[in-house]
């Protein structure tokens, strides 16, 4: 059954590394499309919205069935505005028209690993915990705790006292998934940023999760992304 809930997808238009990050063809279709389809067959949401200031994206979202009942303000379109920011504003908009929600989820537009289990469980941990938010984090790779830097050409260790340390005796250490932050609303308007003071994890494995910052990465994501799906029709 729905409960009281908003999807918020922050797509501005104004991407540099990738122009037109938000609605180029990913696969075959707009890298939005694939979180507006996630959030659309969760069927836990009130609204799927969009929020941008870019008409071409608004339209784009809107053939996926998405909404757009207000436009984002040019402030909150700059390279300076936070996730939190634009959250804010959205749900200050829709206050202003009477609306309100118990729960809010931002899933961010370039992330078509998004599976819709992990949706919706990080949904059920919000609604039965006391957390303020949950957001989905995956373990590094390698141990964090034996990272190199390279200064003036040469390569030093960051802790050289780790140089000796055994990599399976260090604790595993994580990185948010930028996929998605699932909120309680009340949390979130008193503390104003994504991880609370009772935030809690939702892991999920380096297998569905592909930064998308730079052309490399959109490439080794598509890549990615092929073989996940035939190895799913497969089985």
């Amino acid at each position: 059954m729905k409960e009281n809930c908003i999807a918020i997808i922050p797509a501005r238009g104004g991407s540099k590394r990738i122009p037109k990050k938000n609605i180029r063809l990913f696969n075959g279709k707009p890298i939005i499309a694939y979180s507006i389809n996630v959030a659309c067959a969760a069927e836990c949401f009130d609204d799927v919205m969009v929020s941008t200031e870019d008409a071409e994206i608004a339209a784009i979202a809107r053939s996926f069935s998405a909404s757009i009942p207000f436009m984002r303000s040019s402030e909150n379109a700059s390279d300076f505005a936070t996730t939190a920011n634009v959250i804010l504003e959205v749900l200050e908009n829709y206050s202003k028209l009477n609306q309100t929600f118990s729960y809010c989820c931002c899933i961010y537009p370039t992330a078509p690993f998004i599976k819709k289990d992990k949706l919706l469980k990080g949904f059920e941990l919000i609604r039965k915990t006391d957390a303020d938010s949950v957001i989905p984090v995956v373990r590094f790779g390698h141990p964090i705790q034996r990272a190199l830097k390279i200064h003036e050409s040469s390569l030093f260790m960051i802790n050289p006292e780790n140089m000796n340390t055994r990599t399976q005796d260090f604790n595993p250490m994580y990185h948010d998934a930028g996929q998605f932050y699932w909120l309680k609303v009340k949390s979130f308007l008193q503390q104003k940023k994504l991880l609370m003071q009772h935030t809690l994890p939702l892991e999920v494995s380096r297998i569905d999760v592909q930064d998308i910052d730079n052309e490399d990465d959109w490439m080794l994501a598509e890549i990615k992304h092929r073989l996940i799906g035939n190895n799913q029709k497969k089985n």
